[in-house]
């Protein structure tokens, strides 16, 4: 085999080449890279025709790799995180940054943690935008094709190339106006009851909501809102019932009382999840420990 002109391949090419590596597939490598199959099929050829091997070869309905691809991935790969710890430029400064950035979150997660980071960014980056969207249940694609910089979120895309951080836990707890009604005291009176119900604009439900259909249980729906900031006020008055996080209690739903769920249900962790291109970025990797700072202050990690 003749040996590899490295200079004529592109950085571009060889990111490609560790993606189809990755996801075993030229279609979810073109979803990941954010472009075309037919881009990478090309980008592939030019490969092969560079390395002067296959590289890749068709296995019933997918493809694998050659014994070669698989040999010089690891090299790649790490050629490829050597160039991104690279210096890109002047120490990051705050305090003169200018750049917007956008985070996924819904409103549990926005109103739990967002208002903290926008006093640190007024304080300490005042040139550092804050823009909210929607996360719904997130996807991975979201942040390959950076329609946000990062997701707060207790769902995690499977998927190698998203990086995560565990923030803090939580748990589904019952609110309920005890102005209104005692609290439920077993399952059969949870069931009973009427309830305030969660689906998000995706269509999804919450979780709590498929174990109890996994148990073949029902409850009584009666009210259905796209997100929690539309609990207080129907649950207010009522004798009805809405099933949120229990940190929700120091905030949105702080008029109200609330009782454990009568089920078995185990508590989640709030992530922040970011693309791989920006683990060594310094400026993202500064607003991810902003972030990581208030949610460790609500923990009672910081003085």
């Amino acid at each position: 085999m003749k040996p590899v002109d490295m200079f004529s391949l592109d950085l571009r090419s060889l990111a490609t080449f560790v993606a189809v590596l990755d996801e075993g597939s030229v279609s979810r490598a073109a979803v990941r890279l954010g472009v075309t199959q037919s881009a990478v099929s090309h980008t592939l050829e030019r490969l092969r025709q560079a390395f002067g091997d296959p590289l890749f070869v068709k296995s019933g309905r997918g493809i694998v790799p050659t014994d070669y691809a698989l040999r010089t991935g690891p090299h790649i790969r790490q050629l490829l995180d050597d160039l991104r710890t690279l210096p890109s430029g002047p120490p990051f400064e705050p305090a003169s940054a200018e750049f917007t950035f956008t985070i996924a979150a819904n409103d549990y997660q926005r109103d739990l943690l967002l208002p903290g980071l926008l006093r640190i960014l007024r304080q300490q980056a005042p040139g550092i935008r804050l823009q909210v969207i929607p996360s719904g249940i997130p996807n991975a694609d979201m942040l390959r094709k950076e329609a946000c910089d990062l997701i707060i979120s207790p769902h995690a895309p499977e998927t190698t190339d998203i990086m995560q951080r565990g923030l803090m836990a939580d748990r589904m707890v019952v609110f309920y106006d005890p102005n209104q009604r005692n609290a439920p005291t077993d399952l059969a009176e949870y069931l009973k009851a009427d309830h305030i119900a969660l689906m998000f604009a995706t269509g999804e439900r919450p979780g709590f909501e498929n174990t109890l259909h996994a148990k073949g249980l029902d409850r009584r729906n009666v009210v259905t809102v796209s997100n929690f900031s539309g609990l207080p006020e129907f649950l207010r008055g009522t004798d009805m019932l809405a099933t949120a996080p229990e940190r929700m209690s120091a905030q949105l739903m702080r008029d109200f009382a609330w009782v454990p769920l009568p089920f078995d249900y185990k508590p989640f962790t709030l992530l922040m999840l970011w693309h791989r291109r920006h683990q060594n970025d310094p400026a993202h990797r500064w607003v991810r420990n902003q972030v990581n700072s208030v949610a460790a202050t609500m923990n009672g990690l910081n003085d």
